[in-house]
């Protein structure tokens, strides 16, 4: 009743019900929008000075980081109309013109970037596939020509048929909006059946999983080549553990600086790539010499015969050897939307060239030391750094150290690509995003770069040294390469395709299933980590998606009709006092025009939560990198609004400086009434009352009728969650105090056996009379 009273007097004093008490000796006056500024002034009493510093709108449309992008924007269009209004010459200008107009387009500036993002990983394999060859056949004294010629043939047909015709000819003109890898491709083709998540899941996984092996083999396989300069030899013989440490140091380094975006550190690695690819296509020529005829290793039939010669003392297992020198060729098509496809196939010529010269270098090299006794007891013997000469070598390792460091960075770039697009499969929790570069396909995951870390140098704490980490690595980057070929073999048979497809999974099935195999060789030696480490992240996106199917089977939404009759009751109901000015509920529902249950339920759960105005916000990231804009809908009354941000990719997700903005505005327009308030408050905004934030979460009840599976799916979610970090800290909500409610998860239930109830026993108690208790 005294809230009651409390309204009735307020609306006898000339106020409305929602406006603040007035000073004593105040007039009544209605107030307008001019006079508002004034009367705040008069009535708040907010400190005169600032002191909580709280975001504010700037008067500015655009930033100063925008407008020099709206510049560059406008020059490079300009110069594609100037380029139009000039005819090309002949038809050389005509098919330049054609492929600067399509997605295939060549710029010199993101070439060398492309060198120094894509190429990395495949750049590191001269340092340890021929090392891995030489200890596999029993030493320098066990190898001869047809050993040699043999492995150079597996080499060169593997790098051709996997990279060259699989990723580079095939793979990357299937592209989901010029995105690349794995999850793009099962976008592409997931409507053709539900079965084909299964092998996108494996592939991933096994992808992320090998990504946490990359940077610990090639940078500490990099430093092991200081191990053969003889000015450092006796150091590096007396601290056993001192590469482990250089390493470790490097390795941190790197994912360090990854929040500065990879195309600042693409333009740096670019040029050394550029030097490194360079040097090994010099090197392999040196070594060559005029011994032409380690060419012979081109006929295919030199690596057949030595795969089944008796004289391979390994058997089919040296493919697993062979299999290290394509190690890259994914990290290819998962970083094509960082660099754009028509890059790398302006630059994928000379890296192959290149390779190939150093890999038949080292051949060359073999053959002629063959016999040399010097070398024969030489422990971990490495043709790469061997062939060279001592001077040459200082610079071969300082590349080297810093070519491990590209391969590290090939992977760390697919694996953000790869948890961002799962992400949007719903097979992983979604993370805080930052794009440091201009394109959306450059981005930067905080949680994933120190999860990676992490998990990497556990790796060289646990294997110590390039030799033993090599064991583990490669076995999970084969099953990503099967999957891939099944998605791809798939998307080519719904082409209309058919009979390509079937020779398509036919050969490249036969190929990746024998490096399989050759590579399950090395699971007890080191292999076994990274199979576990693939079934855990397997583990995380299974779960996930089977809880979110079940969270969305019983997600109810409801319509105006259905929810504003309790609504409006309770905005007007003056026996209930405000819970707070504003309710805001984060919901990821983009529909305008229906309100989710989860919403409806929590105003009314429990103490009834009643405001001036409910407010439901959802925001979308858009692909352009600036924009900022924003819908309302009102359905037709003052106290319920549905808003939708739509936030470009590089804008900060805001949320509570761009609601009061919008506040403001629907208080201008006369939509939102008005809300002065007097008191101090965080936001030191005095024209809009208190604002809530709220954040529901679900909980499966114990009477749930669900599953095990869906049960334990869904157990494993919320934690998972509780884990990642909340939707809190993404919208910058954490000096708000939001709320966070737990609302059950609404699936079926059973019925719960009614209780029984027991009559106690009578007991004598004083005065003679009995009791029943």
């Amino acid at each position: 009743m005294a809230d009651e009273r409390h309204e009735l007097a307020a609306q006898d004093d000339g106020r409305g019900a929602d406006e603040p008490p007035r000073l004593s000796g105040e007039k009544a006056a209605k107030p307008t929008v001019a006079s508002r500024k004034g009367r705040l002034t008069k009535e708040s009493i907010l400190p005169p000075e600032s002191f909580t510093k709280a975001p504010k709108i700037s008067a500015k449309s655009r930033t100063r980081e925008e407008e020099n992008e709206l510049k560059r924007v406008r020059r490079e269009a300009q110069r594609a109309a100037q380029r139009r209004r000039t005819p090309p010459k002949g038809p050389l200008g005509r098919w330049w013109r054609r492929v600067q107009s399509s997605p295939d387009r060549i710029s010199l500036g993101m070439c060398i970037v492309a060198l120094g993002v894509v190429y990395g990983d495949i750049g590191t394999s001269p340092l340890y596939t021929m090392q891995a060859f030489v200890a596999g056949q029993g030493g320098m004294a066990r190898v001869d020509r047809a050993a040699v010629l043999g492995m150079l043939s597996l080499v060169f047909w593997s790098i051709t048929l996997i990279t060259t015709v699989k990723y580079v000819l095939v793979a990357m003109r299937i592209d989901n909006k010029g995105e690349g890898g794995i999850f793009a491709l099962y976008t592409l083709v997931r409507h053709y059946g539900k079965w084909l998540a299964i092998p996108a899941m494996v592939g991933g996984a096994a992808f992320l999983a090998d990504s946490v092996l990359t940077p610990a083999v090639s940078i500490s396989s990099a430093v092991e080549g200081l191990k053969t300069i003889p000015v450092l030899t006796p150091i590096f013989r007396e601290n056993g553990n001192l590469t482990m440490v250089i390493t470790f140091v490097i390795i941190l380094i790197l994912f360090a600086v990854q929040s500065r975006g990879t195309e600042r550190i693409g333009k740096v690695f670019g040029s050394v790539v550029m030097v490194w690819f360079a040097f090994l296509a010099l090197i392999g020529i040196y070594c060559i010499g005029n011994d032409w005829s380690i060419f012979e290793a081109l006929n295919p039939v030199y690596g057949i015969r030595f795969l089944f010669s008796p004289q391979n003392p390994v058997g089919l297992t040296i493919m697993g050897t062979v299999f290290l020198s394509t190690t890259g060729a994914e990290a290819l098509y998962s970083d094509m939307g960082h660099v754009g496809r028509g890059n790398i196939y302006a630059t994928w010529p000379f890296i192959n060239i290149a390779l190939v010269f150093n890999y038949f270098g080292q051949g060359a090299w073999i053959l002629r030391n063959s016999d040399n006794k010097a070398l024969q007891g030489v422990d971990g013997l490495n043709p790469f750094f061997q062939m060279m000469p001592t001077t040459v070598r200082y610079v071969a390792v300082l590349l080297s150290v810093t070519a491990g460091v590209i391969a590290s960075q090939a992977l760390i770039t697919g694996a953000f690509t790869m948890v961002s697009e799962a992400t949007g499969l719903n097979w992983m929790p979604h993370l805080q995003v930052r794009y440091p570069a201009r394109t959306r396909g450059q981005l930067y995951i905080p949680t994933i770069n120190w999860v990676l870390c992490a998990a990497t140098l556990t790796v060289l704490a646990i294997f110590k040294d390039s030799e033993h980490i090599s064991a583990a690595y490669g076995l999970a980057l084969t099953v990503t390469m099967i999957t891939t070929t099944v998605l791809l073999a798939d998307y080519i048979w719904h082409d209309g395709k058919r009979a390509l497809s079937l020779l398509f999974a036919l050969v490249f099935l036969a190929i990746q299933i024998l490096f399989f195999m050759a590579s399950m060789a090395k699971f007890m030696h080191g292999g076994w980590f990274t199979m576990l480490l693939t079934a855990a992240i397997l583990c995380i996106m299974y779960t996930w998606d089977v809880g979110t199917k079940v969270e969305r089977s019983q997600r109810r939404h409801m319509t105006a009709k259905e929810c504003l009759p309790a609504l409006e009751m309770l905005h007007n109901d003056f026996r209930v006092p405000y819970y707070a000015d504003n309710l805001v509920y984060l919901t990821s529902d983009a529909e305008m025009r229906r309100l989710d249950t989860d919403i409806f339920f929590s105003i009314f759960a429990n103490r009834p939560k009643r405001a001036r105005a409910w407010w439901a916000v959802s925001v979308q990231t858009t692909d352009a990198p600036y924009t900022r804009k924003y819908s309302v809908e009102n359905f037709g009354t003052n106290y319920l609004f549905r808003v939708r941000m739509r936030l470009g990719f590089k804008v900060d997700q805001n949320v509570a400086t761009y609601l009061h903005q919008i506040m403001h505005e629907l208080i201008d327009s006369g939509e939102l009434p008005k809300q002065p308030s007097i008191y101090p408050k965080v936001d030191e905004d005095p024209q809009i009352g208190t604002v809530t934030y709220v954040l529901v979460h679900k909980a499966l009840m114990p009477e749930s009728k669900i599953d095990s599976r869906g049960a334990f799916s869904l157990k494993v979610k919320y934690a998972i969650r509780k884990v990642a970090g909340s939707p809190i800290k993404w919208f910058g909500l954490a000096p708000y105090n939001p709320i966070v409610e737990v609302q059950p998860l609404f699936v079926s239930t059973r019925a719960v056996p009614k209780l029984t109830r027991v009559v106690l026993p009578s007991r004598k108690i004083k005065g003679g009379k009995h009791h029943k208790g």
